[in-house]
């Protein structure tokens, strides 16, 4: 058996982004989102925003990173790549001028056919009917929509004219709203009207000097409506399935809603199951602007944009999904444990199977050879990747160090480095437009050590990477046959640029020996349209919850993970659909399922 667990390890390449709005201040980071992912020659792709290249994989667990030619609009975002008969059609965003799109044989080594774009677009998706006949997908905006059109197989010149599909509804789709857990509602008319005379007022711009086409941007600031965006389409038995992202990436509840019609270009309904992918809790948030694909086997695959979002709003990592498609149609995501490691098996499997492994580590005591302030040890064992322990100086001789608590049997650690505010000079020049930039091009490491120990005194080495040439921020080590271990200590660090190394997650997965949870009880209640208050009873030998709902008691398939009882708020609800839910109760040792509940 082969396992991952997200974000996908790989090397996620950092940008030195130049903001306007910031006056040319640099914010460092990692990123990659808006993941395409194909199926070519029996090899797997990952085209991600932002990485200069591509990930490439035999078996859907391990992934390695390949350069792609300049020629590329590597600059350009949501990379878009389709098979399309012996080709593989590429093409990015760029609203400033026509797109170019690029077709080649040979993802690696190219060449790539360029064909002259005859339009600009941003957040492209590219679609092959059986028939033969394509079809274009492309919206990336809160004013406007997700547009459709035919295209020439040959030429990819339009046949048809745009064809507006879906817009946002955020008065009727919770999961459509802003902010965390969809918490912001968008203004009213009257209010967008005051904020924007304001914003002139505060500029000194007479509002009749403003270009009539710029309006609806200016007004959409301060709208607080959703972006609509990220389009990508399936088919499956004769139905379409027009998936989109909302409500912006720098949200824990960024997710996929879909749509469903009998043609490619509509008319589209809300699906019943929608949003099919809706991450909003766990170590990494996050389940957006995505990809849906089967492998080999059959089995059907969900990539999308987790989110990070500390150093900057796009601030990002990859995730990948079982999915599928149940008996009657509806297209569904399996993110109920969703960043603990999960298996592939290179055979046909059940894709809401239970996680590999319990979570061992969360909330365990922590200590450390030294920390900066606000970033303590105990940090790494949150479960909040948005929190870092930092030590004190970039020597290797600092060390963090989890104590489980007792002996446990020890199958997989995941180490989680994070960046904490960096203040270094760009590397190279930077790209202008307006998302100013420059991408790291070296070739960066990150090294360590991972011991064990039953006693704190002795030790034995899990993984040695001290000397490792790989920069793998969020790397896996899988020991299938377990080990005992109380103790997991993580040494002989050193990461890129000289920083001191931090630490988001020392994340420890295996199996305990005693009594999974008792049933939780729990009361739920929707308190509008929109919104569900789940309300946790505490409960010993708990360790976190599962709050799961959907529009049938057999088709739970949203969730919503929180380690936290008490009351949890979730904004995701349709207006005017039934709902059921169902909170299910983990600790070291298992699942238990409570009961289902309607509403």
């Amino acid at each position: 058996m082969k396992y991952f667990c997200n974000p996908l390890n790989v090397s996620y390449r950092y940008q030195f982004n130049a903001d306007p709005r910031r006056h040319g201040q640099l914010q460092i980071c990692r990123e990659a989102a808006d993941p395409s992912m194909i199926l070519f020659q029996g090899r797997y792709y990952i085209f991600a925003s932002m990485t200069l290249g591509v990930w490439v994989s035999d078996d859907l667990a391990h992934w390695e990173n390949h350069r792609l030619p300049d020629t590329l609009p590597l600059y350009d975002y949501a990379p878009d790549v389709r098979v399309l008969g012996d080709w593989v059609y590429f093409c990015a965003s760029n609203r400033d001028h026509n797109c170019d799109r690029y077709r080649t044989k040979d993802i690696f080594n190219g060449p790539y056919e360029k064909i002259e774009g005859s339009f600009p677009y941003w957040d492209p998706n590219l679609f092959v009917d059986d028939d033969g006949r394509v079809y274009f997908y492309w919206g990336c905006s809160n004013v406007t929509p997700i547009y459709g059109v035919e295209l020439d197989p040959k030429t990819m010149e339009p046949k048809t004219e745009p064809k507006t599909l879906l817009e946002g509804h955020p008065f009727e789709i919770g999961y459509e709203r802003f902010g965390e857990n969809n918490s912001l509602l968008p203004a009213s008319e009257e209010e967008i009207d005051a904020k924007v005379k304001a914003f002139h007022k505060m500029q000194g711009v007479d509002e009749s000097s403003i270009p009539a086409e710029l309006m609806p941007l200016i007004r959409g600031m301060f709208s607080n409506r959703p972006y609509i965006e990220g389009a990508w389409m399936d088919k499956h038995c004769g139905k379409y399935y027009l998936q989109y992202a909302a409500p912006g990436t720098q949200y824990n509840c960024y997710a996929d809603g879909v749509y469903v019609g009998e043609s490619p270009l509509g008319p589209f309904r809300l699906a019943e199951n929608s949003p099919y992918s809706y991450k909003p809790g766990g170590f990494l948030p996050g389940a957006g602007h995505g990809s849906t694909m089967q492998d080999e086997q059959g089995n059907w695959w969900h990539a999308a944009t987790m989110r990070i979002s500390v150093n900057h709003d796009f601030e990002r990592r990859v995730g990948l999904f079982p999915a599928g498609f149940d008996a009657d149609g509806e297209l569904f995501c399996n993110q109920r444990y969703g960043d603990w490691p999960m298996s592939v098996s290179g055979f046909r499997q059940e894709p809401w199977r239970g996680p590999a492994w319990m979570l061992l580590s969360a909330g365990k005591a922590a200590s450390a050879s030294s920390h900066t302030p606000g970033h303590e040890p105990e940090k790494a064992s949150e479960e909040n990747v948005q929190t870092w322990w930092q030590a004190a100086s970039a020597e290797r001789d600092e060390w963090l160090c989890l104590d489980l608590g007792k002996v446990f049997t020890v199958n997989a650690v995941q180490v989680n480095f994070a960046d904490d505010k960096l203040d270094i000079p760009c590397p190279g020049e930077i790209r202008p437009g307006s998302q100013a930039r420059y991408i790291d091009e070296a070739d960066r490491v990150t090294q360590w050590k991972l011991e064990g120990s039953l006693d704190g005194e002795s030790w034995f080495v899990i993984e040695d990477k001290s000397g490792a040439q790989t920069d793998l921020s969020h790397d896996l080590i899988v020991r299938e046959e377990g080990f005992a271990a109380r103790y997991v200590r993580l040494s002989d660090m050193a990461v890129p640029f000289g920083q001191s190394p931090c630490i988001s997650g020392l994340r420890v997965f295996g199996r305990g020996k005693g009594e999974a949870p008792a049933v939780p009880c729990y009361s739920a209640q929707r308190v509008n349209d929109l919104d569900l208050i789940v309300d946790i009873e505490a409960q010993e030998n708990t360790l976190g919850y599962n709050v799961l709902f959907g529009n049938s008691p057999e088709k739970l398939y949203h969730s919503c993970m929180s380690f936290t009882p008490g009351k949890l708020r979730i904004g995701a609800l349709v207006k005017g659909r039934a709902y059921y839910v169902r909170v299910d109760a983990f600790n070291e040792n298992g699942i238990t399922e409570g009961e289902v509940k309607s509403l």
